[in-house]
């Protein structure tokens, strides 16, 4: 029976995230868009986000996001490389995630006390992450792969350890509730959401319709 002492997320994040059911992933290039896109998703029930680290913005939008919007969980995506995990860790990161599984990369993120999920797709990755210590692990790209198909008969010889999945790559309101419904999803990830020509546009409305619509789907499937 495989066993290990490192833990990458915290039980109280692992709480938050399953609540929370679904993460918008965000690419905000204007900082002035941090807090009003923060806003329009919880108006619409969203309570966590991935804001990635694409952009020259992504740093001081989640200062403003942490100081005026401290309701929401703010989790880091694209965190790439070591400094990066320290850098998020200075900026009060709830949690973060990467595309890839990069071992160094975790390890530092567990050093530094960063509740961190890497990328996976192959048993491979599942692997060299459950060896780090990580039970949240993010499926990438989710629907190219094979989508939750790949992820059952992947997942198989792995089940007893009781590893939790964040689909993210080409998940949207269509298939959210084929991924939600099944035991291995804690939340799935979205830009659908708040797609970056939405945030450019300042089109909060249609964020907030979009977050509603998920939320509620969410409530459905979970409360029944």
């Amino acid at each position: 029976m495989y066993t290990q002492n490192k833990q990458a997320m915290s039980p109280e994040i692992i709480k938050t995230i399953d609540n929370a059911g679904v993460m918008a992933v965000l690419v905000i290039d204007d900082v002035r868009h941090a807090v009003p896109v923060a806003k329009a998703l919880l108006a619409g029930g969203v309570t966590a986000i991935e804001l990635t680290l694409r952009t020259p913005a992504a740093y001081e939008a989640a200062k403003l996001i942490k100081k005026e919007v401290p309701e929401m969980t703010l989790g880091f995506g694209t965190v790439i490389s070591t400094e990066q995990v320290k850098a998020v860790v200075d900026l009060g990161a709830d949690f973060a995630v990467a595309p890839g599984c990069n071992p160094k990369v975790i390890a530092e993120a567990v050093k530094q006390g960063l509740n961190f999920g890497p990328g996976i797709m192959t048993p491979t990755d599942i692997e060299m992450a459950i060896n780090e210590g990580c039970r949240i692990l993010k499926l990438f790209p989710a629907e190219t792969s094979g989508g939750l198909a790949h992820l059952e008969s992947m997942v198989a010889p792995y089940q007893y350890l009781d590893l939790k999945f964040i689909p993210l790559g080409g998940c949207n309101i269509s298939n959210a509730r084929t991924y939600l419904e099944s035991p291995l999803i804690t939340a799935i990830g979205g830009s659908w959401i708040a797609k970056r020509d939405m945030i450019q546009a300042e089109n909060w409305e249609l964020i907030t319709r979009n977050a509603r619509e998920i939320s509620t789907l969410i409530a459905n499937i979970r409360n029944t």
